[in-house]
């Protein structure tokens, strides 16, 4: 995952990260968004990085020492998108339309994983 910022933030692209918008809103409003919408992804706060054109003013976070040592010695590669798997994970593509992809599968999961909740009762 810290690779993938390193390299949008070395092409200039913008990080675009979600966990970033969803502690805008809240720490503007209070409310934990679980999805968020195309409108709370152009909600101006100033650690939505969808609209922001930089790094948020501080963590959103407090991140591990894991997370500190992949900052600095990330890992090579050109990945430049991720998304959850659903099993505590992520999948990493390169491109916009691999991305998409990734993120048709993770949809799939989630109504699979909603469907067999559902089942269950």
């Amino acid at each position: 995952v810290a690779a993938v910022f390193i390299n949008r933030m070395r092409i200039g692209m913008p990080l675009q990260s979600d966990p970033t918008t969803i502690y805008g809103i809240y720490a503007a409003t209070g409310e934990l968004k679980q999805s968020l919408t195309t409108r709370d992804l152009e909600q101006k706060t100033p650690y939505n990085t969808y609209v922001i054109g930089s790094l948020p003013p501080g963590p959103i976070c407090h991140p591990g020492t894991d997370s500190i040592e992949a900052v600095f010695n990330p890992a090579n590669t050109k990945e430049l998108y991720f998304v959850a798997d659903g099993k505590g994970g992520h999948i990493f593509a390169e491109t916009l339309d691999e991305h998409n992809n990734n993120v048709l599968k993770y949809k799939s999961f989630l109504r699979e994983q909603r469907l067999r909740a559902t089942q269950s009762r």
